[in-house]
């Protein structure tokens, strides 16, 4: 393989188009598409994840979907050292390797490298997580004590990077920021193209109200329903994201079908909030103004790829 090979990421917030301009791309300039979306690398989620099927994909090769099973622990570090040997393989076939997805994290362990850190320690996460259960936003307090420059990073929300922070403070008895200071192990060999989409807000809003309703619609309740029936827990891991959290609660008794989407869709326009703010702090990313199926953005966005290419 070639010194440097080429690779294109394509990231943004969830609802915008990621997918199918991932597969206007690919179609361009014989691409293979990486998922980088830490819910579908899980089997049986499909319809809360919004997956594209078999038939959807239009021949082109996708990796890194449903290679997990529910009830696995995978996290970044895991979607990095998997995901590289993938990327290197795409390349070695002299294809191009599009990585599309809206969990930042995952893309940084891609291509930036996770630094150092202590393991899971599930004694102490099972000590964290109840405190938090008995007393929202306690944990992200503590965190704010301990590290007040990674706490504020980190939205009190965000659960499961709170309680990795909080794990780093306590087991390597330093601060997240000195460990994360002590270097990544960056991507070699790829020179990357980061290119994210940010559509207006308010159409945004609108699209994933609809998309939401069109889940439910599709039977994302019934969906969950059948993965419990294959014998997982509720306390999955993929059953925390948002769609079927919801459809869990509604299952239990604990909310109306129809409050279950009402509470998804709020959650999912949050989410879309925290996702731009993620990539918009990335300054290597490069701002696509739009959709990613608007036919003008598709336009602009493969001759783009094709100037980038052309270097």
């Amino acid at each position: 393989m070639r010194k440097n090979q080429n690779l294109i990421a394509i990231v943004g917030p969830t609802g915008c188009g990621k997918s199918e301009l991932a597969l206007r791309v690919a179609e361009n300039f014989h691409g293979e598409v990486v998922n980088c979306d830490s819910v579908q690398i899980y089997r049986f989620f499909n319809v809360g994840t919004a997956k594209l099927p078999e038939e959807g994909r239009r021949g082109i090769p996708h990796h890194l979907i449903d290679i997990a099973n529910p009830d696995e622990v995978f996290t970044a570090g895991d979607f990095a050292r998997v995901g590289r040997p993938v990327l290197s393989e795409i390349a070695s076939r002299g294809n191009l390797p599009i990585v599309t997805g809206g969990t930042g994290f995952y893309l940084r362990a891609l291509l930036d490298g996770l630094a150092p850190g202590p393991q899971r320690d599930a004694s102490l996460r099972g000590r964290l997580r109840a405190r938090e259960t008995r007393r929202p936003g306690s944990i992200h307090r503590i965190l704010r004590r301990l590290d007040p420059a990674t706490a504020a990073r980190i939205h009190p929300n965000d659960i499961p990077k709170v309680m990795r922070a909080l794990e780093i403070c306590i087991s390597a008895r330093s601060t997240a920021t000195e460990v994360f200071a002590a270097g990544r192990d960056a991507l070699q060999g790829f020179r990357v193209l980061k290119l994210g989409l940010f559509p207006n807000r308010d159409q945004l809003y609108e699209r994933l109200e609809s998309r939401m309703e069109a889940m439910f619609a599709a039977g994302l309740i019934e969906e969950t329903k059948s993965i419990l029936a294959r014998g997982y827990s509720p306390d999955c891991k993929p059953f925390e994201s948002i769609g079927y959290k919801q459809a869990l609660q509604s299952i239990r008794g604990e909310l109306s079908p129809k409050d279950a989407q009402f509470y998804a869709a709020r959650e999912t326009r949050r989410y879309a909030k925290r996702q731009m703010t993620w990539f918009r702090q990335d300054h290597g990313i490069e701002v696509v103004s739009g959709f990613g199926d608007d036919p003008a953005v598709i336009e602009q966005v493969v001759q783009r790829v094709g100037s980038f290419l052309a270097c």
